[in-house]
């Protein structure tokens, strides 16, 4: 079984990602083979670019259902940037596109009169506690690049927000899942330290999942 596969579906900003596990002391397998992702003990889905885009390659490369079959089973999952924002029902971007469906809700644009892409450093509010957010402070700042963001259907998702002219979840998660709408990769020791609990907590306990973690006496 591998480690950690890191899904390379030609969008992703590979090197970076792959930079930042290594960080952790772990070596990624970086792979477009959809027989890697059950294997996995920990996913993660990079990405970069247009939901519709995003969409096509995830089909190309046959990914669509052994993503949704390992998400649906509850294992550790982190996606990051589009690769949260395709875990939603759907996208508005460039007209109406399907995504993985996995998280109930849609990716919408920024209201007009607003700069996009959203560029930048901005703050992470922390909206409920979560093991993976372990060492990193409420109020720090991470780097995001965006003109669309995440309305969950279910606020309960919704682990952190951030500003940029309306509030919007910049991390969503559900039991095993965790996703980012910044790059952690690209956001400072508080995005390394995510990438590292993340890591820690899927392949020392085999659920980042906050109620895993107070029942073994970890942080929730």
């Amino acid at each position: 079984m591998a480690e950690v596969v890191i899904i390379d579906y030609g969008a992703g900003n590979l090197r970076s990602v792959a930079r930042a596990v290594r960080h952790a002391g772990i070596e990624p397998i970086v792979t477009s083979d959809p027989d890697a992702v059950d294997g996995a003990r920990a996913l993660i889905l990079p990405g970069v670019g247009a939901a519709a885009d995003t969409m096509a390659n995830l089909r190309r490369t046959n990914l669509v259902e052994p993503l949704r079959e390992y998400i649906a089973a509850d294992r550790p999952f982190l996606g990051v940037c589009m690769g949260m924002q395709a875990l939603f029902d759907s996208s508005e971007e460039g007209g109406e596109h399907e995504c993985l469906g996995v998280l109930p809700g849609r990716i919408v644009r920024f209201p007009g009169g607003l700069t996009v892409p959203h560029m930048g450093w901005n703050t992470l509010r922390f909206t409920r506690p979560h093991p993976v957010l372990e060492g990193v402070d409420d109020g720090a700042y991470a780097y995001f690049v965006h003109s669309y963001y995440p309305r969950p259907d279910d606020p309960a998702l919704t682990i952190a927000s951030t500003e940029h002219g309306v509030p919007f979840a910049s991390i969503v998660g559900r039991g095993n899942l965790i996703a980012t709408q910044f790059h952690p990769e690209k956001s400072g020791a508080a995005g390394l330290r995510l990438y590292d609990n993340f890591l820690r907590l899927a392949l020392n306990g085999g659920s980042i999942a906050p109620e895993a973690a107070a029942a073994t006496g970890g942080s929730a």
